[in-house]
Formats: C-alpha cells, structure tokens, sequence
C-alpha cells in the first residue's frame, strides 16, 4: 500500500487549473510544496507566465504569482508533468447537462491519461463535484486500466471541494477537509495528507459515496433555504412587512446544534455550483427509481427570481407615474454573486432581459467584472463609471453588492427626478434606506419597502 514520503514534502500535481485547482494550487504551494498545475487551456498558462491570473478571488493573483516566481509553483499544458507527482488532485470542471447527467468528458480524459502514468505508490483524490459513485465506478475503472490495482499499489480518495467565492484562501486554511477513501489505508493516507500538507482537521467518512453526498448536501441545503427566503420574502410583501426584520427575528431561537438560519432573499442564484448540484442529486436519485422533490423546487423558485425582480421594477415605476416602455434603468453590479467579478450563470442576465423585453433602456456598470465578457454575455457594453450608468435613470437596480457600490450619495447621482432605488440583493441597512428616501427617490427591496 502506497506510503507517502516522510523525509520531505510531498510533491503535488493539480489537474485542473480553474477557481477550485488555482486556489488549492496556490495554497499548497504557499505552504512550502512543490505544485504543478496541469490545464489543457494553453492561454490560461500563457497569461500566467506574462504575470496574469484571471481569476477575481481575493489574495489569490498575489499568491500564484508570488509562488511561481519562487518555483514552488508552475503550470503547463503537459501531462508529462504528472510523472513525478507524489499526489495527484483532479480539480477539473464536472457540468451538468439539461437532464441532470453528469458531464463527464473532462474527467474521463483526465483518469484515462492519468491511469497510463499512474506508477505504484501514489494518492490520488478527486475534488471535482460528482455524483455518488462516480469515483468508485468511473474514476476507479480508469485509472486501474494502466495495470496498476487501487487498495494495492496506489491510494484513491475524494474530498469534496466546499469553498465560497470571496473567502477561499481563509477557507482552504480553516475548514475541515472531508475525506472518503476506497478502503482505510486510502482514507488514512488522504486524511494525513490534507493535515499536513494545509493544517487543517480532517473529517474521515466510510465511503466515497459519503464523501461525495456531503458537497451535494451542502449545496441542496443552501438552494433550499434561500428557496426559502424568496417566498417568504413574497410572502411578506403581501402585507407590507418587511422580510428582513421577520428573518433577524426568526434567526434567534435555537435549534438542534445551532439555530434557525434563514439566509438572504435576493434577485436569484447562480454560480457554477448551486445552480447544478441540486439537479445532480435529482437524477442521481431519479436513476434508482426515487423522485427527490425538494431539489427542483427550489431550483424553480430560485430561478423564477430575476423575472420577479425585473417585474417589481416594472411596478415602482408605473406607481411613479412612468412608462417602463422607454424608462431607463442602471443596473448596478452584474455579477453572480457580491464582492465577486464571476459571471458565470448570474441571476443578472434573466433580470436584465426581462426588463429589455419590457422596453426599458438598460445600462450596465459593475467595477469587478471583466468588461469585454460582460458586453459579450449582456449584450450592451458597460458604463465605466457609476455615474455614467445612473445618469437620466428612472431605476437603480442594485444587483449585486459590491463594497465599491456602497455608501452611495443618491442624492448627489445624477438621476431622474423621483427614481426608484431596487435593493436586490437586500444589504441595504435602515440608514442607507432613508438616506435613499431623504434624497427624494423611492427605495425597494426584495420583500421590503
């Protein structure tokens, strides 16, 4: 059974060089070892060699470069660079298709070159999200095809990736790592490994299907509960309450190991994991002959947000008296997710074509993402300032949060008379709302008023 070195570091070959393998890259290599990272994405290496990082996380440009220069870290498009790794992570992208499968030509090209290299005395972990068996009747068969026998001759283990956009390298550094192996060794070898390696407590499951349900668990509950805060945030306006007082109230009674925890309403859910995890449980689930319910009703409810969203600007400005046919509307952070610059799958762009379908005059303006891919997703090229976005506006649409777009002097924008101020992602404070009320414009929210 494989033992890793205990003389020196062991060294470590990321297959996957995206947000999930850039962080963990740079992280490991922070801590002293030896990293490579492989990509099959050649100008995302070259960018990297001309001091480049593309990635918006925070510290993580500092620390990839920073570790390059100093030749702990490196990254290449050739898998020969997976010959001399003692742990090898896979950290490749795992989409879904419409029907809930599993997208699984990456990984399957990844384990098949890796099985071919694969020599006796090895970790290998996959990271990247699956569904529950997949390690066990996928990845497992793979890698065996190069003649080498896991159990025996080289240890397999998932840990699920868990990380937050924003807080990644405090995470890496702080939670617990979740370790589910083929067999004990595999698990002892793993869980040693992630101990040493970031110095963090380790959690040991019995399976690899225990550890893989965990990432999903984590992300089902999290669409549930802010499924949750949507309709109740709907349910409040039905009465003019405020849903916000009503969620900071219920928050306090305790309950199980903790207490309730409802989170924040706001214009939608996106993301590369939330928005396709719960749909991974549902055909995991479908496959064995069980209807899961809960994971597609949020889905739907959290989809159907942006169109609300869009509609109650559509609403404030008709009780203002103004024709949305024609109204302009500065939509204020573009992003997924606040103080984040990633695109990908942003409840923004349902918002803003319902609202281009109502025949409103859209701006754009967000000071984190990048403009060029946000003029090719949206459609219409971004302002480059806020004031830029909001001048003439009937609407400001808050849309994502970022600390760039706070403490903003309404008064002192360039709007419309009487403009109505969407907080869409619900972060506005008592203060900030009179202060949009002092100013003389009408401020909404997303179950508030």
């Amino acid at each position: 059974m494989p033992v890793l070195p205990d003389d020196r570091p062991p060294t470590v070959a990321v297959v996957g060089f995206g947000y999930v393998g850039s962080c963990l890259s740079a992280a490991l290599a922070d801590r002293g070892l030896d990293v490579v990272g492989v990509d099959t994405d050649a100008s995302l290496v070259a960018e990297l060699e001309r001091g480049y990082c593309r990635f918006q996380e925070s510290g993580l440009s500092e620390m990839v470069l920073r570790t390059m220069a100093d030749g702990r870290l490196r990254v290449t498009t050739d898998h020969a660079a997976l010959d001399d790794a003692d742990v090898v992570v896979i950290a490749v992208g795992t989409p879904v298709r419409a029907d809930g499968s599993l997208a699984d030509e990456a990984l399957r090209e990844v384990c098949a070159e890796l099985g071919r290299r694969l020599r006796p005395g090895r970790l290998v972990v996959l990271k990247s999200t699956v569904s529950p068996g997949t390690t066990r009747n996928l990845v497992l068969p793979l890698l065996e095809k190069g003649g080498l026998t896991a159990g025996r001759d080289f240890a397999l283990a998932f840990t699920p990736e868990r990380l937050a956009e924003g807080a990644a390298l405090r995470e890496l550094s702080t939670f617990p790592i979740v370790v589910g192996g083929l067999d004990e060794e595999s698990v002892r070898t793993a869980s040693g490994f992630w101990r040493r390696a970031l110095g963090v407590r380790t959690i040991e499951l019995g399976s690899l299907e225990a550890a893989e349900i965990v990432k999903l668990a984590d992300n089902w509950w999290i669409d549930l509960n802010i499924a949750l805060a949507n309709e109740l945030a709907v349910f409040c306006d039905l009465f003019e309450v405020d849903v916000m007082d009503v969620i900071s109230a219920a928050n306090t009674i305790a309950k199980g190991n903790g207490s309730v925890n409802i989170l924040t309403p706001g214009v939608g859910v996106g993301g590369s994991c939330l928005t396709k995890d719960p749909w991974m449980v549902w055909r995991a689930a479908r496959e064995r002959g069980v209807e899961i319910r809960t994971a597609p009703v949020a889905r739907e409810v959290n989809a159907a947000m942006p169109a609300h969203t869009a509609a109650l600007v559509l609403r404030e400005l008709e009780a203002l008296g103004k024709d949305p046919a024609g109204a302009r509307v500065a939509v204020l952070g573009l992003s997924f997710k606040s103080g984040s610059g990633d695109l990908r799958a942003t409840p923004v762009l349902d918002a803003v074509r319902a609202l281009t379908a109502a025949g409103v005059e859209v701006r754009l303006h967000d000071p984190l993402v990048d403009r060029e891919a946000a003029a090719s997703l949206f459609g219409l090229e971004p302002e480059r300032s806020v004031a830029d976005a909001v001048r003439g506006a009937d609407c400001v649409a808050v849309l994502a949060r970022h600390p760039q777009l706070e403490g903003l002097d309404y008064g002192a924008l360039p709007l419309a008379a009487r403009a109505v101020v969407l907080d869409g992602r619900d972060c506005f404070s008592g203060a900030e709302i009179e202060a949009v009320r002092r100013a003389g414009h009408v401020y909404r929210g997303i179950g508030r008023r």
